[in-house]
């Protein structure tokens, strides 16, 4: 409602009452700003009932009203000083603050920042407007800086004598975050501490996490070295049965020569620190039998632990039983070697009998030695089965088919070893 028809009422009244022209509000002081005025009747007073009075602050300040009024009551008619503009105190950023230039006065301008470790989402600055508000809203600060790790050095270790691996160890790294320092998981991938690593290149990692879901990671490398000599073959017509991988430091190999041949140099040898093998190179070569010695024990003595005896015995080379043996056993020569068997013929009757190892002839008295040694009859077909211990296992006094002489010599104990070597080296025949 406009209050000035009412004013020019009381105005009126006043004049006719005494009152014109009599200063009747307190005068208006005004600091900070500027203020206009304009009487009922135009008196040079200001601060006559009903003056009017626009209210102007300066930049940074503000009235409450626009506008005030002298009224009946010899007051203004509402407050008219100009107060500065503030806005409200801001709320300090979780993780962060800020640095205003006046404070929360009007036009004072707000950086915000965080603490290390966080980053700031939002604005950057923050100025006090004239409406007593500021720009924009308070940013928040967000864990983005990902946790550092360290990892360890490459880990560089050589295999335990003996081994293919080696036991590696390392001290777990710590990770650092960078914000609140607090971790929430820490991953390895790959063998833990302490564990045995095989030869060859072993990529690690470490991978951690913070309460903000960042993660950082660091890789190293595990490596484990083989210590090896040159490698050895088996010599030929043997065998070489080695330990661990062959040719790695302790790794120790033996060797064994075919029935028929006999070992020279080492038996066994181990891969030494320096790289060497222990010992001296190994040959196999074939057996030498002595046909001189003067004794049957003798002869069969040079057999001991190398190979199988078959002595057949017939009283002339026209029997028909030691032509068919004979005859049976030429066309089973692989398997004879195979499983180290020697045959000894004895043929004829003292003093015209006749002894041979393949082409190597025995003496007639060396013949008859074996005869009585082994008790074999002169006058019929006969035959003797003795391992390599020199014991007899088997008589036979009639012919015998290959398969089985062989039948009987593969359930030997020591013959059980022999295939396992052979299949190992590959060594078969049809036979």
């Amino acid at each position: 409602m406009d209050m000035w028809p009412l004013v020019l009422l009381l105005v009126q009244l006043c004049v006719c009452s005494g009152y014109e022209g009599t200063p009747w509000c307190a005068p208006i002081k005004l600091k900070h700003g500027a203020v206009s005025c304009r009487t009922p009747r135009g008196d040079h007073h200001r601060n006559v009932m009903g003056t009017r009075c626009k209210i102007r602050c300066k930049q940074g300040y503000e009235s409450q009203s626009s506008e005030v009024v002298c009224m009946a009551s010899k007051h203004w008619s509402s407050n008219y000083a100009c107060r500065e503009i503030r806005c409200p105190k801001l709320d300090m950023p979780v993780n962060g603050g800020y640095k205003c230039s006046d404070g929360s006065d009007f036009n004072s301008r707000c950086q915000f920042f965080c603490s290390p470790g966080f980053s700031l989402k939002g604005q950057k600055t923050a100025t006090c407007q004239h409406t007593s508000v500021w720009s924009v809203g308070v940013p928040t600060c967000v864990d983005l800086d990902p946790p550092k790790i360290k990892c360890p050095t490459l880990k560089d270790k050589w295999a335990e004598p003996r081994k293919l691996t080696a036991r590696v160890t390392w001290d777990t790294p710590e990770g650092v975050d960078t914000a609140d320092g607090i971790l929430t998981d820490v991953i390895l991938k790959g063998k833990p501490s302490k564990s045995d690593f095989p030869e060859g290149l072993h990529k690690m990692s470490y991978t951690v996490f913070d309460r903000a879901g960042n993660k950082g990671s660091c890789r190293f490398t595990v490596r484990v070295r083989v210590r090896r000599c040159s490698p050895l073959f088996p010599p030929d017509n043997g065998y070489m049965k080695c330990d661990g991988d062959k040719d790695n430091y302790g790794a120790s190999c033996e060797f064994k020569c075919t029935g028929g041949f006999e070992l020279q140099g080492s038996a066994a040898r181990v891969c030494q620190y320096g790289l060497t093998w222990s010992g001296s190179d190994t040959t196999c070569a074939p057996m030498n039998i002595n046909v001189g010695v003067r004794s049957a024990a003798a002869l069969l003595d040079q057999f001991y632990e190398k190979r199988r005896l078959l002595i057949i015995s017939a009283p002339t080379a026209a029997n028909h039983n030691y032509r068919f043996q004979m005859t049976n056993l030429q066309h089973a020569q692989c398997g004879l070697d195979l499983r180290h068997v020697t045959v000894i013929e004895l043929v004829g009757t003292y003093p015209a009998q006749v002894g041979r190892i393949r082409h190597r002839l025995l003496t007639p008295a060396l013949a008859l030695q074996l005869r009585i040694l082994l008790r074999i009859p002169q006058r019929s077909f006969y035959m003797v089965l003795v391992d390599k211990q020199g014991i007899d296992k088997q008589r036979y006094p009639f012919p015998i088919t290959t398969a089985e002489l062989f039948t009987t010599i593969d359930t030997f104990p020591l013959r059980k070893d022999e295939m396992e070597l052979q299949q190992e080296a590959g060594q078969s025949c049809q036979s």
